[in-house]
């Protein structure tokens, strides 16, 4: 019993050195490459130079912490078109690892906690949609400026489950409307994304984490032509029944 406690005791101890770890590649990346962030972030026009970096910065962080990537595309995506880009959240990785999949423009809904954040969040505020949850006020602007951005050609992601699930067991929980109601009301398609296993990677601080290879699906995109706002529902449940799916496939496979 007390091999277990200690063996259980030094696997969150390398957790959060790999945590920290984590927290310094961000820090010296985005150190690095600064200037570009910051010359390709004043003007909307340069934001898709600003996001070619920012998938620049994220592979580099995915690589230093020795993250394989195992991704499987339903279908061939024509990026020169934007996307509202719907993936289930459970760890910090999903941002990283959405950077290295979407590869037309897009911005990410984030909480505003982020752009407290020294150095990252003053580029999170520059090129993100900030959200404060508790606001009702706030969420009705997100959707104003996430119409804004898909009127000039830039996709949005969302995490419809509207943050990352407290409870670790729970495959996932039920989405709310806003992505959905955005692309109907936009006549712009749904890209779903699941991502298997980045919560088992990149945990909160103190359960751990660890090197290893990471998995996502891209899947079929689905069209919003001819829809309505009585089409919202059905719309989230269907995306909610594909990833659900995918994400108990890969429950049986790693």
């Amino acid at each position: 019993m007390k091999r277990f406690i200690i063996f259980d005791k030094i696997k969150i101890a390398l957790g959060c050195l790999y945590h920290i770890w984590y927290y310094i590649l961000m820090l010296f990346s985005i150190i690095i490459l600064s200037p570009w962030l910051y010359y390709f972030s004043k003007k909307f026009n340069q934001f898709p130079r600003f996001y070619e970096f920012a998938r620049l910065w994220s592979a580099w962080i995915l690589n230093g912490m020795i993250l394989i990537r195992k991704v499987k595309y339903q279908s061939q995506i024509s990026w020169d078109k934007p996307y509202v880009v719907v993936a289930n959240h459970t760890s910090e990785l999903d941002v990283m690892f959405c950077y290295r999949l979407v590869k037309s423009p897009t911005v990410f809904i984030g909480k505003k906690e982020l752009a407290s954040i020294p150095l990252f969040g003053f580029f999170f505020r520059r090129s993100s949609i900030i959200v404060d949850r508790k606001s009702l006020a706030s969420k009705r602007r997100v959707m104003e400026l996430a119409t804004n951005q898909l009127n000039k050609g830039v996709g949005v992601c969302i995490y419809p489950e509207g943050g990352i699930p407290k409870d670790g067991t729970v495959i996932l929980e039920k989405f709310k409307s806003g992505a959905f109601k955005l692309a109907i009301e936009n006549g712009v398609d749904i890209l779903p994304i699941s991502f298997a296993n980045n919560r088992k990677h990149l945990p909160d601080f103190l359960q751990g984490g660890s090197p290893g290879t990471i998995y996502a699906t891209v899947h079929n995109p689905i069209s919003v032509s001819g829809m309505t706002k009585k089409d919202i529902a059905p719309l989230s449940d269907i995306v909610h029944d594909v990833l659900l799916k995918e994400l108990k496939s890969y429950q049986k496979k790693i």
